[in-house]
């Protein structure tokens, strides 16, 4: 393939063959699209599987022929959780993309990471935004890892982008147009919790499209206060390549054809330095208008929005304009043309830059001309040149024998043979080699894990009760409070640093960390991948917020230095007990599950922050009543579950060495209450759940 542009590249999603060649012939420059299993948007038609050689699907190999062939870069995605059952899967994933010869995969799990390094490092890595990398350590920490390009968070600004792009070595992909997630991507459990169905496996529900009121008002929820709007920065295209970004993404792998090939259109005019349609971008799909609020940092209630009637009316109308932008395929591949006239025969023979040769001969035999050669030569260059339909344009034409008088229609014969011989060399395969791995590495075989007592986590220090628990292994406080613990509790306490690294709070983080590095703490709690580069060299172990579901993640999080690592909530206690983990890992026993963080919040819907006690709650349409809590204005707000897990009746059946008591919005009263219940084995006091341990997600 040619050689990558400077200026960002456009990336187009891809959800079905016909929403790519609508990328393809709208000029793209990059598609990403998801396989069968292990894609984020599993409601796509996605690349279904097929029984080829190599384990390759075979429309996966089909479309990065396609593309290929027309100098389009095709990055395919792994990017959900893995459950231990399904590593050999993986493996048979990895295998196919490599053999269809895919430019990259994009993996928020480091399973995938450690599986594509050893199996095919000929296929490039990419940190997908579920990685939730905010900051400048965590793009570093993932150039350390291997990956060459972090995509990254939606909710950053432009001189935060900018920032990570200058000092982070690889290569940078920011979303530009589509749907926002009200929470931070891979930070949001709202959908499995709610529903069953998870958003970190692809399967999201969109329970935040649905009313949540954040007004106080009695009765049914009224507003859709947890619903932005589609995000669009087209017009900052400028800014970005100024900022040095590598590649500008759009989202939507869930949408038609005509909603693709209008985005990439806007990308490419925008790009160009030239006016775009803004009008009928909103047209084809907009939840009353877009939003560039994160970008520009301007964080309010006019972020949100809801899809209307008219919104759906107007998506309609627009649609037979839009089918005209993909209509025909766009030249974008340049060849050299050389036609050869002899008494004998033709011949013509065409070339690209890849290296690539195509030759056809004429079936007629030319005969002697009539016109001045260089007139003839004029008239077969004008025959050559028209490529129209084709991926292919002139780059050089040059006509041998022009004495010789052959029929325009022979010379348009010739050249039409010889570009579908060049564009079927051009989709030939060009696997990645792959080697196999050892089944011992893709195993998950069932432990037994020998409980240690429990970990107590709190959200602060006027939570503590009077008497602390003596049968508490460990304590967790915020690693921002850590002036507030006990000196007496401190070596048997983990900071925890915050899972959001908005606004500063990396730098912040990081200077807590060297103030209290030498105040006795056990270690500190990594909840972002960013903090094996930030608090590198101190004790570590890591937090639910890397989503560890695998026995592969937690070896690979396990070498980076974490001695301890909390499980994902989604996973059930049977796939618990198949993490083989090399260090004693935690899980939920209680706590008002953290459903969703967000940098947008709610509760200025109703309220601005200066008269903001930080705290409030949101109504959903049955009446259930949502904790919100607020870590200032440049951080994070986090919606818990109004109903706690509860596993302290059956602590036993936990397959881990340490329970996790997290507590969050009870007051100290409360926490003495549930460690009461907990350390005696009772049933809970009030409602409660299971959780996903026993019915899993979907």
């Amino acid at each position: 393939m040619t050689q990558r542009q400077s200026r960002p590249e456009v990336l187009a999603p891809a959800g079905s063959m016909d929403a790519l060649r609508a990328a393809v012939f709208g000029g793209a420059d990059a598609v990403y699209l998801g396989a069968t299993r292990f894609s984020a948007r599993q409601n796509a038609a996605n690349f279904s599987a097929g029984e080829t050689s190599g384990g390759a699907t075979a429309s996966l190999r089909e479309a990065v022929a396609f593309c290929h062939a027309r100098d389009v870069r095709v990055y395919v995605t792994l990017n959900t959780t893995l459950y231990p059952g399904e590593l050999t899967a993986l493996a048979e994933a990895v295998a196919g993309i490599a053999a269809a010869g895919a430019d990259a995969v994009i993996t928020q799990d480091l399973a995938v990471a450690a599986l594509v390094r050893r199996m095919a490092p000929g296929l490039a890595l990419h940190g997908s935004t579920q990685m939730s990398v905010q900051s400048l350590d965590g793009a570093r920490r993932l150039a350390a890892l291997g990956f060459t390009r972090v995509i990254l968070a939606r909710e950053l600004t432009l001189s935060e982008i900018a920032g990570i792009t200058a000092g982070c070595g690889i290569e940078t992909e920011t979303f530009v147009h589509g749907a926002l997630c009200m929470s931070v991507s891979g930070q949001c459990y709202m959908s499995a919790f709610l529903g069953g169905r998870s958003g970190n496996r692809g399967g999201c529900a969109g329970p935040c499209r649905l009313p949540f009121d954040a007004s106080g008002t009695p009765g049914p929820a009224a507003g859709h206060h947890l619903s932005l709007k589609d995000m669009s920065v087209i017009g900052h295209l400028p800014q970005l390549s100024a900022a040095g970004v590598a590649s500008v993404k759009i989202e939507g792998r869930l949408r038609p054809p005509e909603y693709v090939a209008a985005a990439v259109n806007a990308c490419l005019l925008a790009r160009a330095g030239e006016p775009y349609d803004t009008r009928l971008l909103q047209d084809v799909f907009s939840r009353s208008g877009f939003t560039d609020s994160y970008l520009t940092g301007a964080r309010n209630g006019s972020m949100f929005g809801t899809r209307t009637e008219g919104d759906a009316a107007a998506a309609k109308a627009a649609a037979p304009r839009l089918r005209e932008l993909y209509r025909r395929e766009r030249p974008r591949v340049g060849v050299g043309l050389e036609l050869t006239l002899e008494e004998d025969g033709a011949k013509l023979a065409v070339r690209d830059a890849d290296g690539n040769r195509a030759v056809v001969y004429g079936e007629r035999q030319p005969q002697p001309g009539q016109k001045p050669p260089e007139e003839a030569r004029a008239a077969y260059r004008r025959s050559l040149e028209k490529m129209g339909g084709t991926p292919f344009f002139p780059q050089e034409v040059a006509v041998r024998g022009a004495q010789w008088f052959l029929p325009g229609s022979e010379v348009n014969e010739l050249r039409r043979r010889a570009l579908e011989s060049l564009l079927a060399k051009r989709e030939q395969p060009r696997p990645i080699p792959c080697a196999k791995v050892p089944q011992a590495l893709l195993e998950a075989p069932a432990r037994a894990a020998k409980q240690e007592g429990y970990a107590v986590r709190l959200a602060h220090a006027a939570q503590l009760p009077r008497e602390t628990p003596q049968d508490a292994a460990w304590f967790i406080m915020p690693l921002a409070q850590w002036r507030d613990v006990p000196p007496e509790l401190r070596s048997r306490t983990w900071l925890e640093a915050p899972r959001a690294l908005f606004g500063g709070a990396e730098e912040a983080s990081a200077r807590a960390a060297f103030e209290s590095r030498d105040a006795g703490f056990a270690g500190y709690v990594a909840e972002n991948i960013a903090q094996f580069t930030t608090l590198e060299g101190l004790p570590l172990a890591g937090g639910f917020g890397l989503n560890v579901t695998n026995p592969l993640s937690a070896k690979e999080y396990a070498a980076l230095g974490a001695r301890m690592l909390t499980l994902s909530p989604e996973l059930t206690l049977e796939d618990m007990a198949r993490i083989s983990a090399p260090v004693p890992v935690l899980a939920l026993a209680y706590g008002h599950m953290p459903l969703m963080l967000t940098r947008a919040c709610p509760l200025q819907n109703v309220r601005d922050c200066g008269g903001c006690d930080r705290k409030g709650e949101l109504l959903d349409r049955k009446g259930m009543r949502f904790p919100v809590r607020c870590s200032g204005p440049a951080g994070a707000r986090t919606v818990y579950n109004p109903i706690p897990i509860y596993m302290g009746d059956r602590l036993k059946e936990l397959p881990v060495e340490l329970p996790l008591l997290y507590f969050t919005i009870e007051t100290a009263a409360r926490v003495r209450e549930v460690l009461a219940l907990v350390r005696e084995g009772l049933p809970f006091d009030g409602p409660f759940t299971r959780g996903l341990y026993y019915k899993g997600t979907n």
